[in-house]
């Protein structure tokens, strides 16, 4: 067996590789650089675990969060692999003993913060060691033009080329504008690099906007209807996260929550009762998440919109690691806009930056804000939207959205989307949709006698029309590109030149609306395609199975201090009850199930399987017969 085959299946237990994978390992092997920007779950971490093993040398593996390198690392090591991380939890004697055995070859990978770098303790222990690949992972951090932009990444190319002899350099990152791949080439310095792009698309992931009157009724009724997952609800601002982590509780919810106005030890702990799942659902802010390898999430609500599409789909992204379904639901309304329009305001400058570049980076922010506000607004596919976002086109239609899965009556608004045009110009593009709208209608309010407005010949021409009506209108007419918001605190609409088609006859304009709960009722929310639910693979008495799997797994996992899901994720546990192994060598089938694991805890698992089955092979599960289940 190939040597990276033969490390795949001892370490992970996987007995091939997902898309992607063999290039880039194949790449690093060969000592070419590489960059791999892959989906959250797509494995982007096999990239660069399996050559570190095969490669003479240490890895490194920049990282940003504590709570990243705890996690991997962990995992390593329950998987026999030899790591360590080196990072401010750690005391001054801990990481000299840390870098001491890794000078004597105790560690193949090493996880460090990128601010350590620049130490000089490990600028010597790197300049003495022998280091075959430098790792970046989260990569995107390096680009100002990210959503998580680090400048301590920045110096990581200024280490490399202290070290005598250059690494293999591989980057690492989930999702990435065309600017952003741009900038992690450039600045990280990576020659001739072999650069994959697997797609951005998450096909287990259901996405869906949601415009409820009352966000915490609509949040405390879908927890209560999947109080068995784990899920996080983040939130625009601490003051958020305290409200709704408390209603939460009052209704008898384990939930805990995270902000940075909590001190770093209820930080921690918090983190840790979600991880453990001493606490379930986690509400927060965008301070927490990345590097959180929870497999297990089931849903990511977002409680207000977030600033940017790369925020949005970074977040949504940490449900359904495991590969299974798992649902993103973001609560919109308009107060939404304003708040984040505050943030992009009052965001403190990076003093290296020039005036140039800071009124470029505002006003990148700002466009940012009006793609996310019109992935909320748009009646098209929301996985599409969020596709060609990121430069990739999909089929147009996902069935596996909300608004794939509403029915829709459609309006042509032509006419209307003409009068509203002739009103913008009429009044010099001066005013926003609030104004626009209310002129339109003819409406009589004070701010509107102040302004003037009954002198122009657009005054009242949609009179026929509640103002809702004229500024859904004018919304679908911003998300088509006919008019466009300046980007500041006043938001003024602009026509656009496309705008000339419609008002020449050379182009339509259709107002989707969801038709109403007694006309249509909403199709099923996820194709065929889609991965299948527990409830879909395992019959009832695999269920069952699954459960006593479940509650052997807490019972380690207690044991060993350590979280359930390093131990066996849910999609090992529901494969084991697929294919009801009755001894090492069907065990060893197992996707997930390496040898390390299985000297652990496979015993363990097996004694519960033939407790249940009495060693009698039963079909556990629905549908066609695996490779083990009908084996003698």
């Amino acid at each position: 067996m190939d040597d990276k085959y033969h490390i795949l299946k001892k370490y992970f237990g996987y007995s091939g590789f997902r898309e992607g994978q063999e290039v880039l390992i194949d790449s690093i092997l060969s000592g070419r650089d590489v960059l791999g920007i892959m989906p959250t779950g797509a494995g982007k971490s096999i990239c660069y675990q399996v050559p570190a093993l095969l490669l003479p040398g240490i890895t490194l593996v920049v990282s940003p969060l504590i709570s990243l390198m705890k996690d991997q690392v962990q995992a390593l090591n329950q998987a026999g692999i030899h790591a360590a991380y080196i990072n401010s939890s750690l005391s001054e004697s801990q990481i000299s003993k840390a870098l001491r055995l890794a000078a004597a070859g105790q560690y193949k990978i090493i996880y460090v913060a990128p601010e350590r770098l620049e130490t000089y303790e490990f600028l010597q222990f790197a300049r003495l060691a022998k280091i075959s690949m430098l790792t970046v992972d989260e990569a995107h951090c390096i680009s100002q033009w990210g959503q998580d932009f680090r400048p301590s990444y920045l110096k990581i190319v200024q280490f490399i080329h202290s070290l005598d002899r250059r690494p293999v350099v591989s980057a690492f990152t989930a999702t990435a504008t065309e600017k952003v791949k741009e900038d992690m080439i450039c600045v990280l310095g990576l020659f001739d690099p072999t650069v994959l792009v697997t797609g951005f698309d998450r096909k287990n992931l259901y996405f869906a906007v949601e415009t409820p009157k009352k966000k915490d009724s609509y949040v405390t009724q879908y927890v209560l209807d999947h109080k068995d997952e784990s899920g996080i609800i983040y939130c625009a601002t601490r003051k958020n996260v305290d409200a709704v982590c408390a209603h939460l509780l009052a209704q008898g919810i384990a939930a805990t929550k995270y902000h940075a106005g909590l001190d770093a030890g209820a930080r921690r702990q918090n983190q840790e009762d979600f991880i453990y799942d001493v606490r379930p659902v986690m509400v927060a802010t965008n301070a927490f998440g990345m590097g959180i390898d929870k497999s297990n999430v089931r849903y990511v609500i977002h409680y207000n919109m977030p600033q940017s599409l790369e925020n949005y789909y970074q977040e949504a992204g940490r449900a359904g690691r495991d590969g299974e379904r798992a649902k993103c639901i973001l609560l919109y309304s308009a107060q939404d806009i304003a708040v984040n329009r505050f943030f992009i305001e009052n965001k403190e400058p990076n003093p290296d930056h020039t005036w140039e570049e800071i009124e470029q980076i505002r006003e990148q922010d700002e466009q940012r804000l009006l793609s996310m506000q019109y992935y909320c607004l748009t009646t098209g596919c929301l996985r599409e939207y969020i596709l060609r976002y990121f430069g990739e086109f999909g089929t147009g239609r996902c069935e596996n959205c909300r608004n794939c899965a509403l029915e829709y009556e459609e309006t042509d608004i032509t006419q209307a989307a003409i009068k509203i045009t002739a009103c913008i110009r009429e009044c010099r593009q001066r005013y926003g949709i609030n104004v626009t709208a209310g002129i339109l209608a003819g409406e009589t309010r004070a701010k509107l006698r102040e302004y003037g407005v009954s002198r122009y010949e657009s005054y009242g021409s949609l009179k026929e029309l509640r103002e809702t009506e004229i500024k859904a209108m004018i919304q679908q007419m911003l998300v088509e590109g006919l008019l466009c918001v300046t980007n500041d605190r006043y938001a003024l609409l602009k026509v656009q030149p496309a705008a000339d088609d419609v008002i020449q006859g050379r182009r339509q304009v259709i107002l989707k609306k969801p038709k109403t709960a007694a006309q249509s009722t909403e199709k099923g929310r996820s194709s065929q395609s889609s991965k299948l639910r527990r409830s879909d693979i395992l019959n009832s008495k695999g269920l069952d199975l699954f459960e006593r799997l479940r509650a052997l797994r807490t019972e380690i996992a207690k044991e060993e201090g350590m979280p359930p899901y390093i131990i066996f994720s849910d999609k090992t546990l529901v494969d084991m009850c697929v294919k009801a192994p009755l001894d090492k060598s069907d065990m060893m089938q197992v996707t997930g199930v390496g040898e390390n694991k299985y000297s652990r805890y496979g015993e363990r698992f097996l004694a519960v399987i033939l407790a249940y089955t009495g060693g009698m092979r039963e079909k556990y599960y629905f549908g066609e017969s695996p490779a083990l289940a009908g084996k003698k």
